[in-house]
C-alpha cells in the first residue's frame, strides 16, 4: 500500500492546484475555517450563540448560519463579530 499526502489526494479527487474545481474547493474550505474560528472563539469565551448575536445586534440563527458556513460575510459583519462580539482583532491578509 502506498501512502499518499493530502495534497496528492486533493490533486487526484478535486483537481490540480489552479484548476477551477480546486479553486472552488479552496474557497469553500476557507469559508468553513472562518465559521469554525468564530465558533471556537465563542466557546472559549463561554458565550452562547444568543449571547454573541445580542452583542452585535443580530439573531441567533444568523450566528448559527455563519458558524456552519462562513461564506457571504461582509467585512463589516465579520469585523463586528470579531471585534465587538468576541473582543478580538480582525486581521486580513492578501496574498498575490
Amino acid at each position: 500500500m502506498t501512502t499518499k499526502t493530502l495534497s496528492q489526494l486533493e490533486d487526484k479527487y478535486i483537481g490540480k492546484e489552479g484548476s477551477v474545481e480546486r479553486n472552488r474547493y479552496e474557497k469553500e474550505l476557507a469559508d468553513l475555517r472562518i465559521g469554525y474560528q468564530i465558533r471556537d472563539s465563542r466557546l472559549k469565551l463561554d458565550l452562547t450563540q444568543e449571547d454573541l448575536a445580542e452583542r452585535i445586534g443580530k439573531k441567533r440563527e444568523f450566528i448559527s448560519r455563519i458558524e456552519n458556513d462562513g461564506s457571504n460575510l461582509t467585512i463589516k459583519t465579520l469585523r463586528d463579530i470579531v471585534e465587538i462580539g468576541l473582543g478580538g482583532t480582525l486581521k486580513i491578509e492578501v496574498t498575490l
